[in-house]
């Protein structure tokens, strides 16, 4: 068995599907085709794979690929230096992780000056290996007394022996891996205050004395002390049992010789200087990875939601970012999101002003007949809303919050310069609160998803897994709902699947030149759009309008075929066909099965037919926060109160209950029963009524409750 088919029954096993599933999704995979589409158009060629296999089996492919890679270096340089034998090649090519490659290698890597490479330039290696070996009944310590080498005395001999003895343990593989097991298992992380403030107080107080076993600790708590670590605030060991170590290491190494007592010096050395600081790192970097990875889940978990938050749709919005000393920016937008008109207004500045900002909003409202009205949820938002309230406007105008999350880092950007080079920063600030009303997918897909918000220690995990991680999500969703092509931007058409940057302009130019696209068959006109990209992407665009109403639809254009000819059978055209639930129950996609289309994908096709082009997001919903509590100073315990959840971490989810101030629900207060991740019970973005346990005006923390209500 070679080492790739290796990789595929590992993949296949960790995953808990067929290696052949994993062979035709790698081979997808390496023709270029994109995970969405992967997951959508291949289904009866990966067994139905969804997303989150798909990914795992492109990331498990990359880990491999690296170890690959490491591994080729590794014998290389063993080959250029004379070393590489039979036996050494077998284990290398054995060694199915990172770490048992490395452990390998370690006795043959080129080291930098050590303990035991001085003193093996002091000519100590045969006494070394004779007291390791147990042979040293012969050795007359006077011999390698050379005080020209800096040895001295015997004593010095025996000091620079331990020190070879003590690095030759510390290479020893099968003992690396018996205490790796023992470190993974036993491992106790102990964490201290170093240095005490008011912030580290607020901030690290919980780990001040703190220990619990490192195999068992949540990743948020791994993360929060080593950040507080990381400000030298808290100081932590992460070490088993120091004598249950060395007893490992005793059984292992033992002698009867002479010196037979140095060797158990030597082992004590090795663990405390060479192997246990070697260990514990190893150890700390793995519990760093695996937290990234629960933070990243949990980011990604979040920003799915919001991305997928129900959207309002083409309604003409009136959106305000709000402002206590400098007022209200106001703008108003078509049912596109094109800018119509802006000013600012000033609802808290004295009588006069909120008069004319009453006549103002009127006045705007009526000249653009104006359906909803967005209000950011930052600073003055709760007294701008109940400005907005007080006009008494038509009941039919929608008044709604909206999260402002990252809109002043889109307003500062060159995504908004692009869009507003004429305006300032808060106007496109308000266009953001705006556009996101009417569609948070098309809006928030122009940040950094880092920026958005909804992250638990996003900035202290791995950025570049991060950034991978979120990126998944964001093409998961835009492919997810489909890409209206001309009106998407470019920040969301280089979402989509088989696109990017360069393709997303390129569509874009063509637009802007020739004109709405009128089919699907135009995107092949494009320039660099070629017969790969039009395959991955055109399953994903929409053409609101064509001739063809499937150009409106997931259905791909490599299945039209197969819809005219179920159109045909049944006795009508494909657009009668199309949105008629009544004929679409009369078509029996067995017929259609052949050795490329099974049954999945005739039932996905059917039930697009059926509801071409449905948006997948829930309905919009209104929602409004309670109109007595506006700040702290308001909320009283006890008290019911409905609320908006804005981010959800392992230990709980925050909510917005319009106080300036999310309030937390603990995990042991999400439900009447046990909770083991909170995202079973609640969701960024879900509306939700909770109970107010505690406030704690001091520290500016509340406590919420779900439980009893």
């Amino acid at each position: 068995m070679n080492t790739i088919q290796q990789y595929h029954n590992r993949i296949a096993s960790d995953l808990q599907v067929s290696v052949q599933q994993i062979v035709t999704t790698a081979e997808l995979l390496a023709e270029g085709a994109t995970v969405p589409f992967i997951a959508r158009y291949r289904k009866e060629m990966t067994g139905s794979l969804d997303e989150m296999q798909i990914a795992a089996v492109r990331d498990n492919i990359a880990q491999f690929t690296e170890l690959d890679k490491r591994r080729n270096t590794i014998i290389n340089s063993l080959s250029s230096r004379d070393l590489l034998t039979d036996g050494l090649t077998a284990d290398l090519q054995k060694a199915d992780n990172l770490a048992s490659l490395e452990d390998i290698y370690l006795p043959y890597k080129q080291k930098r000056k050590t303990r035991a490479t001085m003193a093996e330039e002091k000519g100590l290696k045969p006494l070394a290996r004779a007291i390791f070996t147990g042979r040293d009944n012969d050795i007359v310590l006077s011999e390698f007394v050379d005080r020209d080498k800096g040895v001295a005395s015997g004593d010095d001999a025996l000091a620079g022996a331990r020190d070879i003895i003590a690095a030759w343990i510390s290479e020893d593989t099968a003992i690396r891996s018996r205490l790796r097991k023992l470190f993974s298992d036993k491992c106790v992380i102990h964490s201290t205050v170093v240095k005490k403030s008011q912030e580290a107080g607020v901030k690290f107080r919980d780990y001040f004395n703190w220990q619990e076993e490192a195999r068992r600790a949540p990743g948020h708590r791994v993360l929060a002390m080593f950040r507080g670590e990381n400000e030298k605030i808290l100081k932590l060991s992460i070490r088993p049992d120091e004598e249950l170590a060395l007893t490992i290491l005793g059984k292992r190494f033992q002698t009867r010789g002479k010196y037979a007592q140095q060797v158990q010096l030597a082992v004590a050395e090795s663990y405390k200087r060479l192997l246990g600081p070697s260990l514990e790192k190893e150890l700390r970097n793995n519990l760093k990875e695996k937290a990234d990875r629960e933070a990243i889940k949990v980011f990604g978990d979040n920003l799915r939601e919001l991305l997928l938050a129900p959207a309002l749709g083409q309604k003409r919005v009136m959106a305000l970012d709000p402002g206590f000393r400098t007022g209200a920016k106001l703008v108003c937008l078509n049912s596109q999101g094109k800018l119509l008109d802006f000013t600012t207004i000033y609802p808290t500045h004295g009588n006069r002003k909120v008069q004319e900002a009453g006549e103002k909003v009127r006045d705007l409202v009526k000249k653009y007949k104006i359906q909803a009205i967005a209000i950011g949820n930052g600073t003055a938002s709760r007294e701008t809303e109940a400005f907005i309230r007080g006009l008494h406007l038509d009941d039919a105008i929608l008044v709604t919050l909206v999260n402002e999350s990252g809109a002043s880092i889109y307003s500062a950007s060159e995504v908004a310069r692009r869009e507003f080079p004429d305006h300032d920063i808060t106007v496109r600030g308000a266009v953001s609160i705006g556009r996101r009303l009417q569609d948070p997918l098309a809006e928030l897909v122009k940040l950094d998803p880092k920026s958005i918000g909804v992250g638990q220690y996003q900035h202290d995990v791995n950025q570049v897994e991060l950034k991978k991680g979120l990126e998944d999500v964001v093409v998961s969703c835009v492919n997810n709902v489909g890409v209206e092509v001309n009106s998407a931007s470019r920040e969301l058409l280089m979402y989509v699947s088989g696109l990017g940057p360069v393709l997303a302009d390129n569509i874009i130019a063509y637009r802007d030149e020739h004109g709405p696209f009128s089919s699907r068959k135009q995107l092949k006109h494009v320039p660099r759009l070629g017969a790969k990209a039009f395959e991955q992407c055109a399953g994903f665009l929409r053409i609101r309008g064509a001739e063809n109403p499937l150009d409106d639809s997931a259905v791909h254009p490599e299945q039209y075929k197969t819809v005219t000819k179920m159109a045909a059978d049944i006795g009508c055209s494909v657009s009668e066909l199309v949105g008629t639930p009544e004929m679409c129950k009369t078509i029996n996609v067995q017929r259609y099965v052949t050795d490329a289309l099974g049954l999945p994908s005739l039932n996905d096709i059917l039930s697009e037919l059926t509801k071409p082009g449905r948006d997948p997001r829930e309905k919009f919903a209104s929602f409004a926060f309670a109109k007595d509590v506006n700040t702290l100073e308001d909320l009283i315990t006890e008290m019911r109160l409905p609320g908006i959840v804005t981010n959800v971490t392992r230990f709980g989810a925050f909510v917005d209950i319009g106080v300036h101030q999310d309030g937390l629900i603990h995990i042991s207060q999400l439900a009447d029963r046990f909770v083991r991740d909170p995202a079973e019970v609640v969701k960024a973005g879900q509306q939700v009524m909770v109970r107010v346990l505690e406030v704690d005006s001091e520290r500016k923390r509340i406590s919420l409750s779900l439980r009893g209500l």
